[in-house]
């Protein structure tokens, strides 16, 4: 049997091994390849900051926020005292320097009436009838007058002059206290404009108001929106019969909330537990209501964490309390 010449069994063998080596490099590059496409041998991604460290931040700057305050409080009640202080000086000022420039024509005009214009008829009669050994008296009369004039208007001077210091050094603190003012003002707003920032990066879902605790896990923007109402009402007073604006009862409340994020509620807490969805306890989320006693006569919105925001009773303004100091009845979301 014949078999292959030497030469065509070579060129096999030495090329597997190399074929081999190939066909492993191409393996190894599509698996990085898609490695990289997949993002395994990417930097691990940054995580967004959670709602707790927001609220850290938020905490931080109004830490900063609130000594500025303050200090901008400050000044600002001192340069209101010390403008005040200014006007009076001021108003003190006016009328000395009335009496200081009248004194100055008093004096300015006698001694041009008589070494500019020579005497005045007045004078020269006074002169010329007196007696020679009274000549001496009447000149020393009209320097005395002269002199009383200057001593006048050097009283007036120093008196002005000293108001004039006082007000030059008020209207310099003034200046500085100013200055400060909207120095402080312009950090003020800084701070304010980070706190924004911060605020704005909340998730959607979370809902901070004034008036109620930072509200997380609120999925629906029709529960958003009554949540942000009902806590504006905070401190509003309890009014039988009362749906707002200004003042409420319980079912007032729900409904006036639900209201503005265009959900109609009957104003009876009744009809109100059959209009929304019943929810078990375990399963309440912020803005669900929650119905009290067997007979259902108190309601109120859910926050989570077992509390509401409703309106109590006469005498209690809408508050923020526990949903623990009343029998739950039951939870209803509507919408």
């Amino acid at each position: 049997m014949a078999t292959m010449p030497p030469h065509r069994h070579a060129p096999r063998r030495s090329a597997r091994p190399g074929g081999l080596r190939r066909v492993a490099h191409r393996l190894l590059t599509l698996v990085a390849a898609a490695a990289v496409g997949a993002g395994m041998l990417a930097a691990p991604a940054h995580a967004e900051p959670s709602v707790d460290e927001i609220e850290a931040a938020i905490d931080q700057k109004w830490e900063q926020l609130e000594p500025t305050i303050e200090q901008y409080n400050k000044v600002r009640a001192q340069l209101k005292v010390n403008r005040k202080k200014s006007e009076d000086l001021q108003k003190k000022i006016q009328p000395l320097a009335l009496e200081s420039e009248l004194a100055m024509d008093r004096v300015g005009a006698l001694a041009s009436r008589y070494y500019i214009s020579g005497p005045s008829q007045e004078i020269g009669a006074l002169l010329v009838s007196a007696k020679p050994h009274t000549l001496t008296e009447q000149l020393t009369l009209l320097d005395r007058l002269a002199a009383q004039e200057r001593k006048q208007l050097e009283g007036v001077t120093k008196v002005r002059q000293k108001f004039d210091a006082e007000k030059q050094k008020l209207d310099t603190l003034i200046v500085s206290q100013t200055k400060q003012q909207n120095d402080l003002a312009a950090k003020k707003k800084q701070i304010d404009s980070d706190i924004k920032k911060l605020e704005a990066s909340l998730p959607v879902t979370t809902v901070k108001t004034e008036k109620c605790p930072t509200i997380n896990g609120v999925v629906s923007d029709a529960a958003r929106t009554a949540i942000r109402t009902a806590c504006a009402q905070v401190g509003d007073p309890y009014v039988w019969g009362a749906t707002g604006p200004n003042s409420f009862d319980c079912s007032g409340l729900t409904q006036y909330a639900y209201k503005a994020a265009g959900i109609h509620l009957t104003h009876f807490t009744g009809a109100q537990w059959n209009e929304g969805k019943a929810i078990p306890r375990s399963e309440a989320r912020p803005g669900d209501l929650v119905f009290f006693f067997s007979d259902l006569h108190h309601v109120g919105l859910y926050l989570g964490n077992d509390k509401m925001v409703h309106a109590p009773r006469a005498g209690k303004p809408v508050n923020v309390s526990s949903i623990n100091t009343m029998p739950v009845a039951g939870f209803r979301r509507p919408g």
